[in-house]
């Protein structure tokens, strides 16, 4: 279940001296800027490094304080530190954020692996399904650093990195094992504008927050056809009751997607001109391949990459899962986008809550 964060209660135990995070992208540095500010709120000054793969991007945190490539002029607190060293961004971290491609994930732990310490926490922003193997982030990271789930913490919900990066008020979940250290991290993480709650639903927090992309896409496709908003919020309802399904049938907990991680998530990506998904749905609704879309895109839409692997996860659990079948068969260009409308909500007639 959700609870409220104590700031008062919290801040004082859930301080950390080194915190690394790890992806220079816009959310990676995005949440580097909340927890440099959630620091500066407590009268903390702990050592926050961002790792960038390019140098000239760590280059420009170090010695600017901005990231004009993901955040425009958005200035970055001059506590945060850079380096293009995953070595030196992780070595003596207490607390390990991985804001990295969903896909390359497990590769890039290979880095990682042997260089945190006995209790360091690893935390992940990333939202989405490791193809193959159709885990979540949680388990890869689990696998490759040989963590058990009470040093492993996940943080989702309605994230659109560029409103947080200016300071917009929003309200997000960290998810774990041990209550004790998502309250931990909701600490560190716990600002004027950036409300943190915490729940141990750790399966439905993530899988929330990795089928919204692919019901974005969705959505982004009913504006690409030029479809109304009758058909777009029928796509929305009825793909949080097919992500409910799928994260009921593995154990995740119903009221978890009634909160901030399912429907403020979904809600937030498939109607935000800010999101991703939505934005490459609406390219591949125009009639664009899908290799034309990641060609036109700066960052990745990570619905594009894992709506295979939630395909293959419901088909292997027995779950129907309509539109996200119907739109990973426009992403294999096994349909035609011009065909899809009548496929999202293709299920036999039955009662609203089955």
């Amino acid at each position: 279940m959700t609870a409220p964060v104590d700031a008062a209660r919290t801040s004082s135990g859930a301080g950390a001296h080194r915190i690394a995070v790890l992806g220079a992208g816009s959310w990676g540095s995005t949440f580097a800027k909340v927890l440099a500010d959630a620091a500066a709120g407590r009268g903390e000054e702990p050592e926050i490094v961002l790792w960038a793969r390019r140098p000239e991007v760590a280059a420009e945190i170090a010695e600017q304080h901005t990231n004009t490539t993901y955040l425009g002029e958005i200035g970055l607190p001059e506590a945060i530190t850079a380096t293009a060293d995953v070595g030196e961004a992780v070595a003596g971290a207490d607390v390990v954020v991985l804001a990295l491609p969903a896909q390359s994930l497990r590769t890039q732990l290979e880095e990682v692996r042997g260089r945190l310490g006995a209790e360091t926490v690893v935390v992940s922003l990333i939202k989405g399904l490791e193809r193959g193997t159709d885990l979540r982030m949680s388990e890869v990271i689990a696998e490759q650093l040989a963590l058990p789930a009470e040093r492993i913490a996940v943080i989702s919900g309605p994230n659109l990195a560029m409103e947080i990066a200016r300071e917009e008020p929003t309200a997000s979940v960290v998810a774990c094992a041990d209550h004790a250290v998502a309250e931990r991290i909701a600490g560190l993480s716990n600002t004027g504008y950036f409300r943190p709650y915490t729940n141990s639903d750790v399966v439905g927090v993530e899988l929330a927050g990795i089928v919204k992309n692919v019901i974005a896409l969705a959505v982004g496709i009913c504006d690409g056809q030029g479809l109304g908003d009758n058909s777009k919020a029928s796509v929305i309802t009825r793909g949080l009751a097919e992500t409910t399904r799928l994260a009921h049938a593995l154990g995740g907990t119903l009221e978890t997607f009634s909160g901030l991680a399912g429907l403020g998530d979904l809600v937030a990506t498939c109607a935000s001109p800010l999101s991703r998904n939505r934005t490459a749905g609406r390219l591949l609704g125009d009639g664009l391949t899908a290799d034309e879309v990641v060609a036109e895109l700066t960052q990745t839409a990570e619905g594009m990459k894992s709506g295979s692997a939630v395909v293959d996860l419901a088909r292997r659990h027995g779950v129907e899962m309509p539109i996200s079948e119907a739109v990973v068969a426009v992403l294999d260009g096994t349909l035609s986008v011009d065909r899809i409308a009548p496929l999202l909500l293709a299920r036999d007639l039955k009662a609203e809550g089955k």
